[in-house]
């Protein structure tokens, strides 16, 4: 071939190559369309709380490829302060501990969390040894005599140590609710708030829908909180811009329309499984493309506010279980059914039961906080999954009995039927730790009483 031939098949093959390039590359950001091709061009399979967002490169990387922190800290930074962060980055910039930095600089959020390295990536898309935390705390038998001769790896079990976070398992709140009972003497989950209502009740005859409007909707709607805290039919689907004007009628009602009255809903869902595709600038989640597995059917449903919530009815009920078994079809959302969790639902929707003594997939998944709302976040507390202790498991059962609960993986598989199989030794350290504390205590109070007499 001669020269000449040489370039142009070059030129070609090169021009082949950009417009190939062009198809399958993730899209500009802000985008809304991002090829499923460009899954090609992943270095290794992402870990399961970054799948849905793995062709938006972006999200996480900077146009040279490198990773951004600050992106860790968009999504996790408001659960690390909550979480009050036990090894916060301020801990790694101290001086103090800069030898540290040489084992391993936990500054950065990939020290530790390297996507694209399943071969050696844990639970909680750890990807550094099991082991880790013998770096800085070799010499932890000596202060704690408790954890002589226990392995460096087994640190993070369940119920013992996390690395962020510890809120339910730190010494003293053990050691405060280490005498309680399998399951509390009143057991109720927290309930529905009140809502000063500034606006008058609605009946059917206000509705100000079109005159063609369906009767069962209008009849949903004037049974609904909806109509009860005076929110009409136009207030949704002809939602009044700045200037106070009303746009045409719209059949379809947005999320954004949901978020004037539900901000911190839809802040929530963003935050979780179900709307971080949306939240990253990206198509909606579909049940097909869930890594568990989901109901025949179910693949094509698109997750937004009405996946759970009727448009006009938004009947609660159906939203904290039903709604989320018509997809779930993994081992443990199929054995809630049968579990005594269920029943005392059934029990309480039926009247036969009193008020929040029921536990329905969203009492567990989508708690009530402190002020009353509703966590839409279904991720919040499931990872380490300590964190739905004290936001859910407390209201209804003690401590260790919770603790025990969580760190047993076939008692979670099928819903917490039974009894746990594991014991979890936490509760019963820190108890000993504190009364050896006192002991010590006593005696130095006897030795000064006995040298001043």
């Amino acid at each position: 071939m001669s020269v000449k031939y040489a370039w142009i098949a070059w030129g070609v093959l090169t021009v082949a190559a950009s417009v190939s390039l062009g198809f399958v590359l993730p899209a500009p950001s802000g985008s809304n369309t991002t090829s499923e091709f460009s899954s090609v061009f992943l270095p290794g399979e992402t870990t399961h709380g970054h799948y849905q967002i793995e062709l938006k490169c972006q999200a996480c990387h900077d146009r040279f490829g490198g990773v951004r922190d600050d992106s860790c800290l968009e999504c996790h930074g408001a659960d690390l302060k909550k979480a009050k962060d036990t090894h916060p980055k301020s801990k790694f910039d101290d001086p103090a501990n800069a030898m540290l930095l040489t084992v391993i600089d936990a500054r950065s959020c990939i020290a530790c969390h390297e996507e694209h390295a399943e071969t050696r990536t844990h639970s909680m898309g750890v990807s550094v040894p099991e082991d880790f935390c013998w770096q800085c705390h070799q010499d932890i038998a000596e202060q704690r005599p408790s954890h002589v001769g226990m392995e460096y790896n087994t640190c993070a079990s369940a119920g013992c140590h996390n690395f962020h976070d510890n809120t339910a398992i730190y010494e003293n709140f053990l050691y405060k609710h280490a005498a309680e009972p399998e399951v509390l003497e009143s057991p109720k989950v927290p309930g529905r708030i009140t809502i000063q209502r500034t606006e008058a009740s609605l009946s059917i005859e206000d509705h100000d829908g079109p005159t063609d409007s369906l009767e069962e909707h209008v009849q949903e709607w004037a049974e609904s909180q909806h109509a009860l805290a005076g929110v009409n039919c136009s207030d949704c689907h002809q939602p009044k811009a700045k200037d106070g004007s009303r746009p045409e009628w719209r059949d379809e009602v947005s999320m954004e329309t949901c978020a004037k009255c539900h901000k911190e809903n839809l802040e929530g869902f963003h935050a979780g499984m179900h709307g971080m595709r949306l939240a990253a600038g990206l198509s909606v989640m579909k049940p097909g493309m869930a890594r568990l597995p989901m109901k025949p059917g179910s693949e094509a449903l698109m997750l937004n506010c009405q996946s759970c919530h009727s448009a006009h009815r938004a009947n609660t009920q159906i939203a904290a279980a039903d709604a989320c078994l018509k997809c779930h079809n993994d081992t443990h959302s199929l054995a809630y059914e049968d579990s005594v969790h269920a029943e005392l639902w059934r029990n309480e929707v039926a009247g036969n039961a009193e008020l929040n003594s029921g536990v329905s997939c969203a009492t567990c998944h989508l708690p009530r906080d402190e002020d009353g709302y509703v966590e839409h976040n279904q991720n919040a507390n499931l990872e380490p999954n300590e964190k739905m202790i004290r936001s859910v498991c407390a209201s209804c059962h003690g401590l260790e009995y919770s603790i025990n609960s969580l760190a047993d993986p076939q008692l979670i598989e099928n819903c917490f039927q039974g009894q746990p199989a594991v014991q979890i030794q936490s509760v019963a350290m820190a108890v000993e730790w504190f009364e050896a504390k006192e002991r010590e205590r006593q005696e130095r109070l006897n030795k000064r009483k006995q040298n001043k007499s």
